[in-house]
């Protein structure tokens, strides 16, 4: 399932969404006038991973784990601690542990995996855990003294459900991770009003909430269909 070209499985529309998504962030890296070359190398590998995502292909969460890596280097060094902390200690090992759940959840012989409804247990499970991590994370972030405190707190409350979600491989996981988007737009047009070099993470973000939008959309038909094809 994995040692394969995940591209071939791309429709036209898909290829579209992608080559979009890459060139927004390619032009934003040059309109930047400066070449951090690790924004524009993160970027890329966020929104390839999205496409990925949103198919429920697996090789998307192998490539969340490596943006979450790249992503972690690049807010540490405008000091949002938060990001990184989010992504090196939840986002990455969360993304890992979904390849696992992912691989043995596919839907039947294809490249698809098998999407889940949350039961009560685990809804309940969601919402505590959310109030709990980013209640700690808050006092965290404020030891540290993390940059824009309160927005990079909500980015917490809003990651840690978009991975939990994804983990049990519920469509809703883009819907929160669309939240997260929004929040983390704000925070880099903060980082970028510093310096421009930052502008490839706006256009990232940006580009992610479409991709978001995307992935929920198909996520609902990749629930449909499975229904469907269940009850025949």
């Amino acid at each position: 399932m994995i040692l394969r070209n995940p591209f071939k499985t791309l429709t036209r529309a898909e290829w579209l969404l992608w080559l979009l998504s890459i060139t927004v962030v390619c032009s934003s890296f040059l309109l930047s006038g400066s070449f951090y070359l690790l924004t524009l190398i993160a970027s890329l590998v966020g929104v390839t991973a999205l496409i990925f995502v949103a198919k429920g292909d697996v090789w998307g969460q192998l490539l969340t784990v490596l943006f979450s890596l790249l992503y972690a280097v690049i807010s540490l060094k405008f000091r949002y601690y938060g990001e990184m902390i989010t992504y090196l200690g939840m986002t990455a090992p969360i993304a890992a542990m979904s390849v696992i759940t992912w691989l043995r959840n596919p839907y039947a012989d294809t490249t698809e995996v098998k999407v889940h409804r949350l039961n009560t247990s685990q809804k309940i499970w969601l919402i505590a855990l959310t109030i709990l991590v980013t209640f700690v994370f808050y006092f965290i972030l404020d030891a540290f003294g993390t940059a824009n405190l309160m927005i990079s707190t909500l980015s917490i409350a809003t990651s840690f459900s978009a991975s939990y979600l994804m983990l049990f491989r519920s469509p809703n996981y883009a819907l929160a991770y669309a939240a997260n988007d929004i929040v983390l737009i704000v925070l880099w047009i903060l980082a970028s009003m510093d310096n421009l070099s930052y502008l490839p993470m706006i256009a990232c973000f940006a580009m992610f909430f479409v991709n978001d939008i995307y992935g929920f959309i198909n996520w609902i038909r990749m629930k449909n269909r499975q229904q469907e094809l269940l009850k025949n």
